[in-house]
């Protein structure tokens, strides 16, 4: 059965079936490559989920041009999205090979398409807003920043170790906080998480970890919690609550409203019952929308690619990770800054 939750702008789509995020990812993309015919040129490499080789049949259509895709690290649910729709891209143009690059996420993301160096990338819709409109992570507005297309809503994740007491951020005060690594959407998210419970950087002990080290970190009772923006469920908290006793813990509905009250890009979402170990009711959480976004001058037809894979190819995507069920592409009618035009294109002359 199907639910869905969100006060604000969006209704997302829970996705209540607990499996590992990691599922045969090397056989699904196989699966992906197979589908399309035997007779396709390729070479995987999915180890840093790289992409190389071109779809052809008959006559060779000249070089192709090498497409970069930013997505973030290996413990999160950008990493295996990003490699499934570089492949499926790649084989449906045979002009252009596409490669999804492991980053440091959403803000380092917006940092390499600003000097040029990727394409186009996933980010969050805090680093979206703030690099488009300015700010001190940013500098200056990155006024030809645009939408390309919406992905999967992030769930905030508030973790404690299993000898810690907390029951809220707000019992943070004093502790070792891993907020998120550098760069990352995460790292700005936690940043407004503490504010709206009365806490600052200067409150606690930050730590700036990745996914996979927070989870480790936690375990290893190192830290004390932390703070991750990602889709569920995702690899490296499935590991830290299985393995490690680690704890997810509710924000208090008055904090969400808070922070959908002073930044509108958050949203209210639930973590449902049964998505990791100890979590037997439905956790009331903050929400940030994912998506996919490029400079004004990415080609149309690169927009359209993606664009058309996320409307017709959505099963494959799905494989992947169960989160690509969440990705609904009315969400393009509230996108925190302008459409590519392209997508406007797309989305206003009835796909």
């Amino acid at each position: 059965m199907v639910r869905y939750a969100g006060s604000g702008r969006y209704r997302f789509k829970e996705v209540t079936q607990r499996v590992s995020p990691y599922h045969d990812l090397e056989g699904n993309i196989e699966s992906i490559m197979h589908k399309r015919g035997r007779n396709m040129v390729r070479s995987i490499t999915f180890g840093l989920v790289v992409l190389s080789g071109v779809a052809c049949s008959g006559e060779s259509a000249g070089p192709a041009r090498f497409m970069s895709l930013g997505t973030a690290g290996t413990g999160g649910i950008y990493y295996p999205l990003g490699g499934a729709l570089a492949s499926l891209m790649s084989l449906s143009d045979s002009t252009r090979t596409y490669t999804a690059e492991v980053t440091g996420g959403a803000v380092e993301n917006i940092n390499r398409i600003r000097a040029g160096q990727i394409d186009f990338a996933f980010s969050t819709a805090n680093s979206i807003f703030e690099a488009y409109f300015g700010s001190p992570d940013f500098g200056e507005p990155m006024e030809d920043l645009r939408i390309v297309a919406p992905l999967y809503p992030n769930f905030t994740h508030i973790l404690v170790s299993a000898s810690s007491e907390a029951q809220s951020v707000a019992d943070f005060a004093g502790t070792k906080v891993s907020v998120g690594a550098p760069g990352s959407g995460t790292e700005q998210m936690s940043r407004r998480v503490l504010e709206v419970h009365g806490l600052t950087y200067e409150d606690v002990d930050v730590r700036y970890l990745t996914f996979n080290e927070s989870a480790g970190a936690l375990k290893d009772r190192a830290i004390d919690a932390a703070i991750i923006s990602v889709g569920y469920p995702a690899a490296a908290i499935l590991e830290a609550t299985t393995m490690g006793g680690v704890r997810l813990l509710p924000m208090a509905l008055d904090r969400i409203d808070e922070l959908m009250e002073l930044y509108p890009y958050f949203d209210a979402g639930e973590i449902p019952a049964g998505v990791y170990p100890g979590v037997d009711e439905a956790l009331p959480t903050a929400v940030l929308l994912n998506w996919i976004i490029a400079p004004e001058r990415l080609d149309n037809d690169v927009v359209l690619g993606v664009l058309n894979v996320l409307n017709e190819e959505r099963e494959e995507i799905e494989r992947v990770h169960n989160m690509a069920r969440q990705i609904d592409l009315d969400f393009l009618q509230n996108p925190p800054i302008p459409l590519h035009p392209g997508t406007q294109r797309w989305f206003l002359g009835g796909r």
